[in-house]
């Protein structure tokens, strides 16, 4: 985290499919005062309780987690909430229910996780066009593509892969948040 914000990255979601809920949220807390220094977003993947007591800046559920009104319930309406999606059907419904982003994906191919079908950038602009809230693409998301994901619709991306398995991380996000920056200018 502290090498992607020294690159510029402001947004980050922490991961953690088979950790400890104790431990989760140590690692939870830790990390949102870090990314709160740096006036960062700071988002827990799939459990809304460790996020509203590790106060992070919200949450970001998957399509078989706790549903958005129940999460808003625990964090209150101050707090994000995000939900993976991977269908317009997906992305209609967690606008309608009160998601403030949604994610959407696998845009590329991708190794990280199982995450279904590509949607390809074609698919993304079809979401772009039915929904107003933020869409993060994801999914075989690199330096060579980011461009091309921007202009089909997606606000922002998000990248685990291409910055992992990276020798330097920071190298590496400030290539990226160039070529997020040299889309918006452009």
């Amino acid at each position: 985290m502290e090498q992607a914000l020294s690159a510029g990255v402001r947004f980050f979601q922490y991961r953690n499919k088979r950790g400890i809920r104790r431990d989760i949220y140590r690692t939870a807390k830790d990390l949102a005062r870090i990314a709160r220094q740096a006036e960062a977003l700071f988002i827990v993947n799939d459990h809304a309780d460790i996020a509203a007591a590790a106060d992070a800046d919200g949450v970001h559920l998957g399509q078989d987690d706790l549903p958005i009104s129940e999460a808003r319930k625990l964090l209150g309406k101050n707090k994000l909430i995000g939900i993976s999606t991977h269908s317009s059907d997906e992305a209609r419904s967690a606008a309608s229910a009160g998601a403030d982003y949604i994610g959407f994906g696998p845009i590329f191919m991708t190794t990280t996780k199982d995450a279904g079908q590509v949607q390809g950038v074609g698919n993304l602009a079809a979401i772009r066009s039915i929904i107003a809230i933020p869409i993060i693409a994801i999914g075989g998301i690199t330096t060579a593509n980011i461009s091309e994901t921007l202009s089909h619709g997606a606000d922002g991306v998000a990248v685990i892969s291409a910055l992992l398995a990276t020798p330097d991380i920071k190298v590496e996000a400030e290539r990226m948040v160039r070529a997020i920056s040299g889309t918006r200018e452009g």
